[in-house]
Parts: C-alpha cells; structure tokens; sequence
C-alpha cells in the first residue's frame, strides 16, 4: 500500500464510522468522509491528517456522484469502499408508513448500488480494492416491529453477495460484517444504563476488524463475518 491509497467511508457518525476513519488515517491511507453532518466531518478533517469530508446523502444517485466527483479529483478513486451509513425505523408492519420502509431500503441497498457501481470500474482495472458493508443481525433474520428496516438488511446482503460473486475473481475482495451487538455510544449507554460495559461493542475494535478483513490475503478471503461480544447470546 502507498500514502497516496484512497478509502471512502460512508455514515461517518460519532460511533463506527469515526473509529474506521480514525484506523484507516493510521494505517497511512487519505480518508474521504461521507455524512450528512457537515460539523462532525469538519471535527474530523481537523483531527486527521489527510481525511477530507464531503457531505452527501447517499440515497440520492446524483449527490453520490457529486462526491465522487470530488473525492476523484482532491484524493484519487477509492481503493477500499466501507458502506457504513445506515438508516433504520422500527414499528409493527401494520402501522408503519410504506415511505418509511423506501427511505430506509434507499440508503441501506440503494446507497451500496449506486457507490459500488460508481468505484467498482476502476477496482476492477487495478485488479484489486475491497468493498466491505457493515450491516447486523437484521440482515439475517425478521423480527416482530423490524418490517421497516430488516427488509432492507436483508436486501443490502444479498447485494453484497452477488458483488462478492462478480468482482471477486476479478481481485476485488467484498464482504459482509453482521455486527451484532449494541455498539457503545453515549445515546445507547443512557438506554441501557443498567447493562454492564461487557454488553457493549467498541466501535473501535468493529473498525480493527474491519481493517483486517480489508487487507486479507487473496488465498483467504471472508465475505460473511460476524461480530458480537464474548458474552452475546445468540
């Protein structure tokens, strides 16, 4: 790997999408940073070295190629995509809004679709990159009240899969990281106050994992991988 090797993050928030770009400004790669949160990206910029912000909603085909836009001209084309934004709602199927479960499928599976479609073609003329998802327990299973967001996790893996089946003998490595976990940020730490620290997922050690499936050798690669504390039932 070179200084110059660029790795887009997507969902850039305070918990996992802040610890993968933290990791990967460590491990020498410049950073592009998409969000929403203008402030929180701007934070960002000025903590690591090399990591530009962009603020982009990743359901809109037309802000994705904007950044991408950008990214190309300021950084380079990415040689590893993390699909980390998320959008989730929760109710019974019988009283949630059809919108609801299309915003959240847009930026889950559609967001992944458009990104991968925009940096697949220049992996792929490399003959290597990595595009990896950070998706959870929803992606593999329905529950009661989880009819607007499961659908979408769901649909968001088989996407992957079939990218992991198309580009991976052409060296580019995509995988699937079900985190399943309550990950340790201030909001949940209020919720579940009486839960003891164990109960939690660090973000940062979703984003060592993350960096080390990114850099498998090709003999080896994962596509599904699954993350949970040591004491998570399941």
């Amino acid at each position: 790997m070179t200084q110059q090797e660029v790795c887009l993050i997507t969902g850039v928030g305070p918990g996992t999408g802040a610890a993968l770009a933290r990791r990967f400004a460590k491990g020498g790669y410049r950073v592009a940073m998409l969000a929403r949160n203008e402030g929180r990206l701007a934070a960002l910029e000025r903590e690591l070295v090399g990591a530009c912000g962009y603020r982009c909603d990743v359901s809109d085909p037309a802000q994705v190629e904007g950044a991408l836009d950008a990214i190309e001209r300021d950084l380079g084309p990415p040689a590893i995509l993390i699909h980390n934004a998320v959008r989730g709602a929760f109710g019974s199927f019988l009283e949630i809004e059809a919108r609801v479960l299309n915003d959240n499928f847009q930026v889950n599976t559609m967001g992944l679709f458009y990104l991968a479609r925009r940096v697949a073609p220049s992996m792929i003329a490399a003959g290597r990159g990595a595009i990896l998802v950070t998706g959870n327990t929803s992606a593999l299973r329905g529950r009661a009240r989880f009819a607007g967001f499961a659908p979408t996790k769901a649909a968001q893996r088989i996407l992957a899969e079939a990218m992991a089946r198309e580009l991976g003998p052409k060296g580019v490595h995509v995988a699937y990281l079900v985190i399943d976990a309550v990950i340790d940020l201030p909001w949940a730490r209020e919720r579940d106050k009486d839960k003891p620290d164990d109960y939690f997922i660090k973000p940062a050690a979703i984003a060592e994992e993350l960096w080390h499936v990114a850099h498998q050798e090709r003999s080896a690669w994962s596509f599904n991988v699954e993350l949970r504390p040591y004491g998570e039932t399941w």
